[in-house]
């Protein structure tokens, strides 16, 4: 059994000033769209880096869901310049990517297959270490051993999992949290509590996760809504449980909630599902065929947020009546159909999906065993919002 978290964990307002004192001579900064830069982050960590007495390059530009491509570039791009230190800014997208630009800055021969299997990773820190800044709420990729990347040729995203690509550094500066729209508030709390019952249940959960796990979920409970509705004492609450759940699920693993979210965000014309939403909508569903095998678990998370109940049925009903009323609040769709999804293309590609979403990385420590045909069941659930009879 292994537990790792990064070295250092900085948090608190204007903890992004502790980069005035790492230690190197280069640093490349991987960044996204113009949000870190229309609020003054970029520059603050230019800066503050500058200050520190590091040369500096920047890549910008990750788009959201990063592409392979994306991530060959950047590496290609580190590769001339040769960077001790790699920093990445802004939300999920540029953190997962910065991490497996890593990969292949420092293994140029290496390829996406072989980065996509799980802990399958050669030796990193051979040239370069890493410091996550996270500027949502969501993802804690800041603190996590996984980069989700996606393959657009195949419409699949891929999680890559190894110890390897946890960062060095995390700072967890909620200043950057402020910053986020609603709707983005909404998505990304929702799959912070979505990686802490994961956890929670997982079959790899322990004695170190348990505690994390339990604790993100009572926050999320405590503040998402409140967060939603930009009260920032909430908003920072919200970055540190997110964090909380990063490390749970980091060391415990994910479930089959992760494994449908990661091959449908990308498979549909009709539109892009973000991630944060696909869980939202996914999460009660897979606590209802989950509870089949593993009902005392769910029963202690809704225990733990208040929630009563006289058996441990009653106690997983209301947990997900609770969760049902925080999409309702949050503005997420119930179902894929009620997200816009057509009927036809969902059923054409459905028996795809379902094989996919078993073959997910995150289905090993699912605390209930899926078929292909069982996984087809529960996403028709999803889809029409229906019961989970399987």
């Amino acid at each position: 059994m292994r537990f790792t978290l990064p070295r250092d964990l900085y948090y608190g307002k204007n903890s992004i000033d502790i980069l005035k004192t790492i230690k190197g001579k280069k640093a490349i900064i991987v960044v996204g769209g113009g949000s870190m830069k229309r609020f003054g982050f970029l520059d603050k960590v230019i800066n503050n880096l500058k200050e520190a007495g590091m040369e500096i390059e920047l890549f910008e530009n990750v788009e959201p869901d990063p592409s392979v491509e994306t991530v060959m570039k950047g590496a290609e791009t580190m590769r001339k310049f040769q960077p001790d230190w790699i920093v990445s800014i802004g939300g999920g997208s540029p953190i997962d990517a910065a991490k497996a630009m890593w990969i292949f800055y420092e293994y140029p021969e290496f390829t996406f297959e072989q980065a996509i299997v799980p802990f399958g990773l050669p030796e990193l820190r051979q040239k370069a270490k890493f410091i996550a800044i996270p500027s949502t709420s969501g993802t804690a990729t800041e603190v996590t051993a996984f980069s989700v990347i996606t393959d657009y040729k195949k419409g699949i995203k891929y999680p890559l999992a190894d110890f390897n690509i946890t960062p060095d550094i995390a700072i967890v500066d909620p200043a950057l949290a402020e910053t986020m729209p609603k709707t983005l508030t909404a998505h990304t709390g929702m799959d912070a509590l979505t990686h802490a019952i994961e956890a929670y249940v997982s079959t790899a959960h322990s004695p170190f996760t348990d505690p994390l796990a339990l604790k993100a979920i009572q926050m999320v409970f405590d503040n998402i809504i409140d967060s939603y509705n930009e009260d920032m004492k909430a908003r920072e609450n919200m970055h540190y449980a997110q964090c909380l759940a990063g490390m749970a699920f980091s060391n415990a693993l994910l479930g089959i909630v992760h494994s449908m979210a990661h091959k449908t965000g990308a498979a549909f014309s009709g539109g892009h599902i973000p991630h944060g939403c696909a869980n939202a909508m996914y999460l009660p569903f897979v606590i209802k065929y989950n509870a089949k095998e593993t009902p005392e678990r769910y029963a202690e998370i809704a225990k733990s947020v208040g929630i009563v109940g006289k058996s441990n049925e009653e106690l997983i009903k209301n947990l997900c009546a609770k969760i049902d009323e925080y999409n309702v609040k949050l503005n997420i769709p119930r179902t894929i159909k009620e997200f816009g999804i057509d009927e036809k293309e969902f059923l054409e590609k459905l028996s795809e999906i379902a094989k996919n979403s078993v073959e997910d990385a995150c289905t090993g420590s699912n605390p209930r065993s899926i078929t292909p045909e069982q996984m087809e069941e529960l996403f028709k659930a999803c889809y029409y919002g229906t019961e989970v009879t399987n």
